[in-house]
């Protein structure tokens, strides 16, 4: 097993654990230090419930009950961030299938193919988390730096800079998927045949069978058992 696929693997996996814990977290944005200050209270939203707390510790959250009346932006980032966290569930599972220490996958040629279909699911999903904080973020900036907004004003959350810690990771992971399976070509495994060992009767009629192969430039000297007398 390459260090490649390790490191692949390792920052895929953690980048789809930090899109779950962005996706489920509720401090994507989070009232403004200044109010904070003033009323001892601040306000958490996410995508899904809305919690507020103050300084006496207590802590209360209430969910969005229909999807209707939540803001469009809102669910266009709930839609990115549920694809993100279903194609990095997909990426992990492909990469555990694609990696060359599991015995599962089929050859080395299947688990190249599988471990590059990991790459670029992986690569797909940061793409989606990236597109879902930035646009939760670009909202929050507009309306905190726009002088006509009266309203409550808020401030970039933990949970896009989780967001986009996990995208980043990712897209890092799938990056190196893809580029693993042209490791593997270039570094085909050698064959090597076995042709058992030899013996000395095959080694002596190989000579003996090469013999006419030479040919005697002097006359052939012939021996019998007078000659040693």
């Amino acid at each position: 097993m390459s260090r490649a696929q390790i490191s692949a693997l390792v920052c895929g996996v953690g980048g789809f654990g930090a899109l779950v814990a962005a996706t489920t977290s509720n401090e994507w944005k989070v009232t403004t230090r200044a109010s904070s200050v003033i009323t001892a209270t601040w306000v958490y939203q996410g995508l899904w419930m809305n919690c507020a707390g103050n300084a006496l510790g207590s802590f209360h959250c209430r969910p969005h009950f229909t999807i209707f009346k939540v803001e469009g932006y809102i669910q266009a980032c709930r839609g990115l961030m549920i694809a993100a966290v279903s194609l990095g569930f997909f990426g992990s599972i492909f990469a555990l299938f694609g990696m060359k220490c599991t015995k599962v996958g089929g050859s080395d040629k299947a688990k190249a193919k599988i471990a590059c279909l990991a790459g670029v699911v992986f690569i797909l999903s940061g793409l989606c988390s990236m597109t879902g904080c930035s646009l939760y973020a670009n909202k929050i900036t507009t309306e905190f730096f726009d002088p006509l907004f009266m309203e409550q004003k808020y401030e970039l959350g933990a949970a896009l800079f989780i967001g986009w810690a996990g995208a980043s990771l990712c897209i890092i992971g799938g990056v190196i998927f893809c580029f693993s399976i042209s490791d593997n070509n270039k570094t085909p495994r050698m064959g090597y045949t076995y042709n058992g060992p030899t013996s000395v009767m095959s080694s002596r009629t190989k000579y003996q069978g090469g013999e006419g192969d030479f040919k005697t430039t002097g006359p052939s000297k012939q021996f019998d058992k007078n000659a040693y007398v």
